[in-house]
């Protein structure tokens, strides 16, 4: 998630929730990654089964305007990617059920709708939760337990793994320690039930591919790792002008995405397909999408690569459609 997505989403829902707390600036690691897959462009031939090195999945954040508009429900995600986008895998956002983690009867109705059409459930992105590199110690530990629930959720729900933020305030060195604290803890309380903790670049240092890869080589547990995103690498916003709101005012120092995605891969267990706008032949505008799957590839992934579509010009729906379609033109230029 991005620009509006997960930061004003969390800035207002702490206004509504005491308990939900802003992951602008988080910070996300873990572990190597396993092999997952991809998709491609419009205009080109879709890809076949099998012909791609990954798969596609759908991150519930691409939905986030229907989801807060209540034109769609967190039950109705698995059908919705199924039966709209023929997508056979999801990746949840804990912030459209976030007081249902330990509810079992709505996690097993979850679990029935998946079944009934066929839908894996991959991973649960947590926000809201707590910062797992704050550098005050009484606020990590707190964080690390509000997370402990949600470990436990997504064993129910047979997910891999759960995506954390890891962003704290203070020097560089400071959050890093904190961090790999943090997520060190999380990692052995989650790995006895098969779980991974991972981490996404989500702007401040874990947007720095230097900094957070340093975090994960220190954390060095295996079922500790990151979920790499195409798009966010704002690793510090420009300053707004009086009366601006933060987050439209820019940033004013970007990481390379691809050096950082780069750096990120080795520690990949899930892959975030970030998009916003597309040109008249399929392309998105900021991501040289074959240039940055062939990072993917070359890393060994084999996995599953995640849409999470944040644009504008098109509705939810048809972006959605045209990231599947970039990606399934960029596998079948790939191959296996």
């Amino acid at each position: 998630m991005n620009r509006y997505s997960r930061r004003h989403f969390l800035k207002d829902s702490a206004r509504a929730s005491a308990g939900l707390m802003l992951a602008s600036w988080v910070f996300e690691s873990c572990q190597p990654a396993p092999k997952q897959e991809a998709q491609g462009a419009a205009a080109a031939p879709a890809a076949k089964p099998g012909e791609m090195f990954f798969k596609i999945s759908l991150a519930e954040w691409s939905l986030h305007k229907a989801l807060f508009d209540k034109k769609l429900d967190n039950l109705d995600f698995a059908a919705t990617a199924r039966n709209e986008f023929g997508i056979e895998a999801i990746e949840y956002v804990n912030a459209f059920f976030k007081d249902k983690a330990q509810d079992a009867a709505y996690l097993a109705e979850l679990n029935k709708r998946a079944a009934d059409n066929g839908v894996k459930q991959l991973l649960i992105m947590i926000d809201g939760e707590g910062g797992l590199g704050d550098t005050d110690e009484k606020a990590r530990m707190k964080a690390i337990d509000n997370h402990k629930k949600w470990v436990e959720a997504a064993k129910t729900l047979g997910c891999h793994s759960i995506r954390v933020n890891a962003y704290g305030e203070g020097s560089s060195e400071a959050v890093a320690a904190a961090a790999v604290d943090g997520l060190g803890r999380l990692t052995d309380f989650a790995a006895p039930m098969g779980i991974n903790i991972i981490v996404e670049n989500h702007g401040g240092y874990s947007s720095d591919g230097d900094w957070m890869a340093g975090v994960m080589k220190q954390v060095n547990k295996p079922t500790c790792g990151m979920l790499p995103d195409f798009g966010n690498f704002c690793v510090e916003r420009a300053k707004p002008a009086p009366g601006q709101d933060p987050w439209s005012a820019g940033c004013a120092t970007m990481y390379d995405r691809y050096k950082g995605v780069e750096l990120f891969m080795p520690f990949a267990k899930a892959v975030s397909a970030k998009s916003h706008d597309f040109d008249a032949e399929g392309n998105e505008t900021e991501t040289d999408y074959l240039r940055i799957m062939k990072i993917v590839k070359d890393a060994g992934y084999r996995g599953y690569v995640g849409i999470e579509y944040e644009g504008s010009k098109l509705d939810e729906y048809a972006g959605i459609r045209a990231t599947k379609a970039l990606l399934e033109k960029v596998g079948a230029q790939l191959g296996a």
